[in-house]
């Protein structure tokens, strides 16, 4: 075949590589992402099955000063709807849609728990210092998607003011990098309440993130048409600029030597730039060193062994449901999104030494044992549950609601029971018990006898996207991170040691969300185009 050559080539068409896109082929950029999948946007994607239209990755989209202004800047017209949430445990059941209502859940908990009133108390004066912090991080629209070198009066009025409460607010949360189940015990012996509360975070997440969710929660948009219009709306963008985009392909071969990689069907592309906008460890399997300086060379080892020893952080069990019951029904319980706990008991030690206990035996982990714990986790987890067609009637058939209920779920579990050659039972098994625990505690019937019923499992995500251990938000927080992961470094994220090859997304920077890989892309365009106009300079 013919070698095709492009100043920019982006692997991976999730949103920072989109973003990046957008923003390069706005350049002038000669720009192609390559997509090993059928779709744009990775985990945010969307999908319609049977009349109804799934979210298959995020439920909702959080702004967080990023979004909207990203939005405008690119001159991409969107509609995006209020997103309210709700949180619930048992009957206890609080919509949050102001600072006002988080105070309504923390009486929530104090009804749970009455001996536990000062240390509920004790938690939510902790929540709220955060929340003023959050608001200083996340309740100004993000600078880089200002022209604020031009606009003077911006910059000095409006920026320099903001960045130095920033600075301080940042500082302030970097000293909270604990993890959220130790920081609990300090301020409750109550093992459930705890856990009430940490149960809805990935294992180990440092405080400030975890609580910063409280802000975070009232922050949340829901595009009209489903998560998967904003990717959709991105790449058009970058159409539109000239670019162009090549789904089903899959790259198998880096040669930063040559400036060249292969896809999967034996064809080559050159590049001037790379920017690898999915799971590190693939790039770093796929590379050829072959012509490399030695210290290039040593660097990338040093590198690749730091990821290969580190694994992908939290997944989730995703069931997807269609039911013949008005949405009208649902929504006397609840807004379109929700996270809730049918038990005040907590998770304890559900989610860890008996899950430990149970991957330690391998084989030997009986059916009986493993349908025993997953039947437990059921009742004790914390579910997150989203109703589209809540927030977009058209979203489901006419007189019908499609759900989305999901909560975290071990990868390592699921794996064992594929390779025990009972996984399409095991996915079963789990949607039974989720549907059993949720219409019993919440929904009252509503979910008897659903018309369509499947399920994303852990090796799903890592099947579909490629993500190590279907992790959703990049590096497990359980091992120190083998990538920048403090907020003021950002900018340095997106750097490799390869010539010529720059990194985003949720692997480059930890903890990811959505607005930190859309803030990764823009930091990796910005880098690229900062390095031409400098080379320009010296020419």
């Amino acid at each position: 075949m013919n070698t095709k050559h492009y100043e920019m080539l982006i692997v991976g068409a999730g949103l920072s590589g989109l973003t990046a896109a957008a923003y390069l082929s706005l350049a002038n950029y000669s720009t192609l992402v390559l997509e090993k999948t059928p779709t744009y946007g990775g985990l945010v994607n969307s999908f319609s099955q049977d009349g109804y239209v799934f979210d298959a990755g995020a439920r909702a989209i959080e702004n967080s000063g990023i979004i909207k202004p990203m939005l405008k800047e690119l001159d991409i017209e969107m509609e995006l709807l209020e997103s309210p949430i709700s949180i619930g445990v048992e009957s206890e059941i609080t919509q949050l849609n102001s600072n006002e209502s988080i105070d309504h859940y923390r009486q929530a908990l104090e009804t749970l728990y009455p001996d536990n009133v000062a240390d509920v108390r004790k938690i939510f004066r902790v929540i709220n210092k955060v929340y003023k912090e959050m608001d200083v991080i996340y309740g100004f629209e993000n600078p880089v998607f200002k022209n604020f070198r031009n606009d003077r009066t911006y910059l000095f009025k409006e920026l320099l003011p903001w960045f130095g409460r920033f600075l301080l607010a940042v500082s302030r949360m970097e000293r909270m990098n604990e993890p959220i189940e130790t920081y609990l015990r300090k301020l409750s012996t109550n093992q459930s309440l705890n856990d009430i509360i940490d149960q809805h975070f990935f294992k180990q997440t440092p405080t400030f993130f975890a609580l910063g969710y409280f802000y975070v929660y009232l922050d949340y948009l829901y595009p009209k048409g489903g998560t998967g219009q904003f990717p959709k709306k991105l790449a058009q963008k970058v159409l539109e600029n000239g670019g162009e985009i090549q789904v089903n392909t899959k790259v198998m071969k880096v040669h930063p030597a040559k400036k060249m990689v292969q896809d999967s069907n034996g064809q080559n592309y050159t590049y001037d730039k790379l920017l690898w906008c999915c799971d590190l460890k693939s790039l770093y399997q796929s590379l050829d060193t072959t012509g490399l300086e030695t210290s290039v060379i040593k660097s990338i080892s040093e590198q690749s062994e730091k990821l290969f020893t580190h694994r992908g952080g939290d997944s989730v069990f995703s069931l997807f449901l269609g039911v013949d019951q008005p949405p009208q029904e649902f929504a006397k319980i609840t807004s379109g999104h929700l996270f809730y706990t049918p038990s005040r008991q907590g998770l304890g030690e559900t989610h860890l030494s008996e899950l430990k206990t149970l991957l330690a035996k391998g084989q030997n982990a009986s059916k009986k044992e493993i349908k025993a714990w997953v039947e437990t986790y059921c009742n004790l987890s914390t579910y997150e549950i989203s109703i589209p067609s809540l927030r977009d009637k058209n979203l489901s058939p006419e007189g019908k609601t499609g759900l989305i209920i999901s909560f975290l779920f071990e990868y390592d579990l699921v794996r064992l029971v594929h390779d025990a050659g009972w996984y399409d039972e095991f996915k079963l098994l789990v949607e039974e018990n989720m549907i059993k625990t949720l219409d019993r505690t919440l929904f009252n019937g509503l979910l008897e006898e659903p018309k369509l019923q499947f399920s994303f499992s852990p090796l799903s995500i890592e099947n579909q996207f490629g993500n190590s251990e279907g992790g959703i938000t990049g590096w497990t927080l359980e091992q120190p991170s083998p990538v920048v992961n403090k907020l003021k470094k950002i900018a340095s994220s997106v750097k490799t040691a390869i010539p010529d090859i720059f990194q985003c997304g949720q692997w480059a920077y930890s903890p990811a969300g959505i607005p930190t890989a859309i803030l990764t892309g823009w930091y990796a365009a910005d880098a690229i185009c900062a390095g031409r106009k400098t080379e320009q300079k010296k020419q």
